[in-house]
């Protein structure tokens, strides 16, 4: 028998759960939730005898290993920073890990130890990043095979609200992670476009956003994620004179949140001043308060003479807790899930345009799209393992068809398949 050890039930782990539930049901295997919040656990796996949950404190090295061991697999729904107490309990008791988040230093400096075992450990397996690589690399080898020279290469992914949900001046509700989103583009970017290396900084990175249209949905302004640069020899497209990996959101919502970024109020490091409200914090904002972002400040309650929450230690604490109250899905709320990928190409001297588009809702707040899309990519990665099926060893991301071609077959069997089109440009 068989069993899974899944680290963390939080937003993302609804979909993920319920997959391995059904997986273990057909196959007789088992699942255990490890989890500080135990009842929060207890409400995912719904009773079902084939599932149990562990509370745990992560920090914990010795509960945390003694969980481990008696795992066939790991996957870690944790926040990022704490994937590396995960992957050190994984490294002591020989046992594969899978997580969603980025490949980042910590666990890079691994990588030696991790061959050297002979172990599997597979980052970026979710979303974005996750599934945005996995169906642009399985584009890009199809289009390479047809001969065709790749000069332009765009990713868009975004977290929305569904649009019979959408009835507030951000067109947006939390659907996974709200310090994610407070925390988006804190890092900068970095891409090439036309040939030039562009890096933006944090002020920077919601000023000019690219615009997007899709029917049914409409218009789409994005900005650059992270480093796209990084990413450029892993895809092969070292030939490509433009390179740039976004995210999505409505444009109502870059155009006020470009003006929070502006004002500071994403800030990590300073302390609060004592007796703090609402109007005193938002102060800095106003000099870029106008008419198109004045509905969508008064909507979170940024200038309400009201103490602010008093376990807020720094400005994002509360802009945190404004999203996660204001901006909250209500029970029958739906995400949705948008993907795109553009890619300009030659052949036979003539040029083209590809278009892969990918539009997933959600069935409810609980079981939200955001979840179904960074979950189910780590369940079926975990069982195509336990199967047999992936037989790599060594630190890897989903760039490779031996990861990515049974899993985006078993992706397409969940409801998770993308519209081609190619177009002469």
């Amino acid at each position: 028998m068989k069993k899974i050890l899944l680290f963390g039930a939080g937003k993302s782990a609804t979909s993920l759960i319920r997959f391995l539930i059904d997986t273990c049901r057909t196959r007789d295997w088992r699942l255990v939730v490890a989890e500080t919040n135990p009842s929060l656990a207890l409400s995912k796996i719904g009773g079902a005898p084939q599932a149990r949950v562990a509370a745990l404190d992560v920090g914990d090295e010795a509960a945390r290993d003694a969980l481990v061991r008696d795992a066939d697999i790991v996957i870690s729904l944790l926040p990022p920073s704490l994937h590396y107490l995960v992957a050190l309990s994984c490294l002591r008791n020989d046992k594969n890990l899978l997580t969603a988040s980025y490949l980042d230093a910590s666990i890079k400096a691994l990588e030696p130890e991790i061959r050297a075992k002979g172990l599997f450990f597979l980052c970026e397996m979710g979303l974005d990043p996750g599934i945005d690589h996995m169906s642009a690399l399985h584009l890009i080898r199809e289009i390479k095979a047809g001969q065709g020279w790749i000069h332009s290469f765009l990713s868009h992914t975004g977290g929305l609200i569904a649009p019979e949900s959408d009835d507030n001046p951000w067109h947006y509700k939390i659907s996974w992670n709200p310090r994610n989103v407070v925390l988006a583009g804190s890092a900068g970017a970095a891409y090439r476009e036309d040939q030039l290396v562009v890096t933006r900084s944090y002020s920077e990175v919601f000023e000019r956003p690219g615009q997007v249209s899709l029917p049914g949905i409409g218009r789409l302004s994005w900005y650059p994620n992270r480093d796209s640069l990084s990413y450029i020899p892993l895809y092969a497209l070292e030939e490509a004179t433009t390179f740039i990996r976004t995210t999505l959101r409505y444009p109502e919502f870059c155009q006020a949140w470009k003006s929070i970024v502006r004002a500071g109020l994403t800030d990590e490091q300073r302390p609060l001043p004592a007796e703090l409200t609402y109007a005193r914090w938002s102060e800095p904002l106003l000099p870029f308060v106008d008419d198109s972002n004045r509905g969508a400040f008064d909507f979170l309650g940024l200038f309400e003479d009201t103490a602010v929450p008093h376990e807020a230690k720094v400005s994002a604490d509360i802009l945190q807790h404004l999203l996660e109250t204001r901006l909250a899905m209500k029970p029958t709320d739906k995400d949705m899930i948008v993907m795109i990928h553009e890619i300009g190409f030659t052949r036979d001297g003539a040029s083209y345009q590809a278009q892969s588009t990918l539009v997933i809702e959600g069935e409810d707040s609980r079981y939200t799209a955001m979840a179904r899309t960074v979950g189910l990519p780590l369940g079926i990665a975990a069982t195509l393992v336990l199967d047999g099926r992936i037989g790599l060893t060594g630190l890897h991301i989903p760039i490779l068809p031996a990861i990515y071609d049974p899993v985006l077959e078993e992706l397409e069997r969940q409801g998770i398949r993308f519209e081609h089109s190619v177009k002469p440009a």
